[in-house]
C-alpha cells in the first residue's frame, strides 16, 4: 500500500500521523514495485533484513550483463584476462573505501567470504599473549566470541563487559572499568544484532586512550546507518556485504588500519600472499601489502559485485533508509506493546529498547500467552512460515545478549550442569525455560507499511486470546 492511499482514520493514517517523516520515503515503495517486485508477486512478508539483505532487480542484471559481455582470469597473473580482473577488484577497494569515507592511506581492505572470515583473520593474526588481554561486551556475535579460544589458548586475559538494564545496554563506566591494565584487543558491535541496540562510537576512542586496539563489528550496522572512518577510527571493521544489499554473498571484507594491520602475524602462508617462497629452503617471504591476508583465489566474479551493490545503496541514499527503517520499526514496537489479550494482559514482551532512540530496525521480543507465560518460539517460527512470513527465531548466534535478556545464572553457564548440554532441550530443562529464544523482526531497504501490518495481523489473529499448542515441536535450533 503507497502513502498516498491510506483512509482516514485507519492504522495507516495512524502511522503516519504518528511518523509524516515515512513520507519522504515514498520513493523506496516505487522500488518495491520495480526492482523488488519479486516479493509481492510471490506473497512474501519478508522482516528477516538482520538476516540478509535482498538483491534488486538491477544488481543481478548488471552481474549477468558483465559476465556476457567479458572475460575474465584468476587475478594472480599478468594475463589480459587476469589484468581485467585484477582491475575491477582493486576497483572494489577503492569503492568500498569512499563508502566509508576512509583514506586508501589510513585504510585497508581485506576482502574475506564474509564477516566470520574477517573475525577468524584476527582471532588468528592478533598478537594475543600472557601479557595482553581480550575485552569484549557480553552483546557480541558469536564470530566475535569465538576469538576468545584464540586468545585464551595463547595466555591473553578474556574479559566481558556486561549487558545491563532493562534496554540491554552497555554501560560506558564498565567499559572504561574493563580498560585498565594490560592493553589488547577491545570488540564490540556498532549495533546489536540480538536487541538493535546501537553501542557507542565514542568507546573507540576511549579504548584507543587506554591502549587497545578496536574491533568493531559492522555487520548489523551499515546496512541501515552511515559509518564514516573519517570521523571514527576503529582499528578493525568486519563486513558482510549480503547484510547490506543482498548479493553477493561469499564475499565480506575485514577494513583494517594500516598502521594496525603492522601488528598482525599470520601464522601460515598460502597461495596468494606471499612475493616468495621455498620449499626445500623452508622459508617464505609474505606480501608488504594487504593482499598478505587474503588467501588463495579472490572471488574476483563476484567481488565487483559489491561496487554495483554501493553503488545502488548511495543511489538511494543510506540517510532515506535510514529514516524508512526507523519509521517502521517504531511502528512496529508502538503496535507490540498495545496488543493485549481480552483479560488485558500483555500479549509481547519486547526486549531493548521500547522506543527508536539508540536502536536500529531490529525488534525482538516473544508473545506470551493469557495466562502470561511465554509461547515458544519454535511455534512461532512454524506459525508463521506457514503463511509465508519470513522472521528469525532462536538466539541469533549472540548467547551473551540472550542470557542478558533471560537474567541466566552466571555460575550455573559455568558449571557443571551446562557441561552436559548436548541438545537445546537439555538446555531448557537446566533453566526451567519454556522457551530458550525469541523472534527477530528486523525491516530493511525493502521494506513496506504492509508488511509490517501483515505480521501485526497474523500475531492477533494467531496468539490472542490462545495457548498455542507445541508439544513435541521439533525445529532445529542453532544458539
Amino acid at each position: 500500500m503507497l502513502v498516498t492511499e491510506f483512509q482516514e482514520g485507519s492504522a495507516q493514517s495512524d502511522f503516519l500521523t504518528r511518523y509524516p517523516e515515512y513520507w519522504l520515503t515514498r520513493r523506496l515503495d516505487e522500488l518495491r514495485a520495480t526492482d523488488y517486485a519479486y516479493l509481492d508477486a510471490g506473497g512474501h512478508v519478508y522482516l528477516d533484513y538482520g538476516g540478509a539483505g535482498l538483491p534488486a532487480d538491477g544488481q543481478i542484471s548488471a552481474h549477468a550483463a558483465r559476465m556476457r559481455g567479458g572475460c575474465f582470469g584468476n587475478p594472480h597473473s599478468a594475463s589480459p584476462t587476469s589484468e581485467i580482473a585484477t582491475e575491477l577488484v582493486e576497483l572494489t577497494r577503492a569503492r568500498i573505501l569512499a563508502f566509508f569515507n576512509a583514506s586508501a592511506e589510513e585504510y585497508a581492505v581485506i576482502f574475506t567470504a564474509n564477516t566470520t572470515g574477517a573475525c577468524r583473520l584476527m582471532a588468528e593474526s592478533y598478537p594475543f599473549g600472557p601479557g595482553s588481554r581480550f575485552v569484549l561486551t557480553l552483546d557480541n556475535h558469536n564470530s566475535v566470541n569465538g576469538i576468545r579460544e584464540y586468545a585464551g589458548r595463547r595466555g591473553a586475559g578474556i574479559e566481558y563487559v556486561p549487558v545491563r538494564g532493562p534496554e540491554l545496554r552497555v554501560a560506558e563506566d564498565d567499559v572504561r572499568g574493563a580498560l585498565t591494565g594490560r592493553r589488547g584487543l577491545f570488540a564490540f558491535p556498532a549495533q546489536s544484532n540480538f536487541t538493535g541496540v546501537q553501542h557507542q562510537l565514542s568507546w573507540i576512542d576511549l579504548a584507543h586512550e587506554a591502549g587497545y586496539d578496536v574491533l568493531l563489528d559492522a555487520a548489523a550496522y551499515v546496512a541501515t546507518n552511515r559509518l564514516d572512518l573519517s570521523e571514527v577510527h576503529p582499528d578493525f571493521v568486519p563486513v558482510s556485504w549480503y547484510k547490506v544489499f543482498g548479493y553477493p554473498t561469499g564475499v565480506g571484507c575485514l577494513i583494517a588500519r594500516r598502521e594496525a594491520l603492522t601488528r598482525l602475524r599470520r601464522p601460515w602462508f598460502a597461495g596468494g600472499t606471499i612475493k616468495a617462497a621455498s620449499a626445500q629452503g623452508g622459508w617464505h617471504v609474505l606480501a608488504e601489502d594487504e593482499t598478505a591476508f587474503e588467501d588463495g583465489t579472490l572471488n574476483f566474479l563476484a567481488i565487483p559485485d559489491v561496487a554495483v551493490g554501493i553503488d545502488w545503496v548511495e543511489h538511494i541514499g543510506i540517510d532515506l533508509i535510514h529514516q524508512r527503517v526507523t519509521c517502521l520499526a517504531g511502528w512496529l514496537l508502538d503496535r507490540l506493546q498495545a496488543l493485549r489479550h481480552t483479560n488485558g494482559r500483555p500479549m509481547v514482551e519486547i526486549y531493548g529498547p521500547a522506543g527508536t532512540a539508540g536502536r536500529g530496525g531490529t525488534v525482538t521480543f516473544n508473545f506470551r500467552d493469557p495466562n502470561g507465560a511465554i509461547v515458544d518460539e519454535r511455534a512461532v517460527a512454524r506459525d508463521s512460515g506457514a503463511l509465508g512470513i519470513s522472521v528469525r527465531t532462536g538466539c541469533f548466534c549472540n548467547p551473551g545478549a540472550a542470557e542478558a535478556t533471560f537474567g541466566l545464572d552466571k555460575d550455573v553457564l559455568a558449571g557443571p550442569a551446562c557441561q552436559e548440554v548436548v541438545s537445546y532441550d537439555d538446555y531448557l530443562r537446566i533453566f526451567g525455560l519454556a522457551s530458550g529464544g525469541a523472534i527477530r523482526v528486523s525491516v530493511g531497504l525493502a521494506s513496506n507499511l504492509a508488511d509490517v501490518e501483515r505480521f501485526l495481523a497474523f500475531a492477533e489473529d494467531t496468539y490472542r486470546d490462545r495457548f498455542p499448542s507445541y508439544e513435541g515441536l521439533k525445529i532445529r535450533e542453532r544458539c
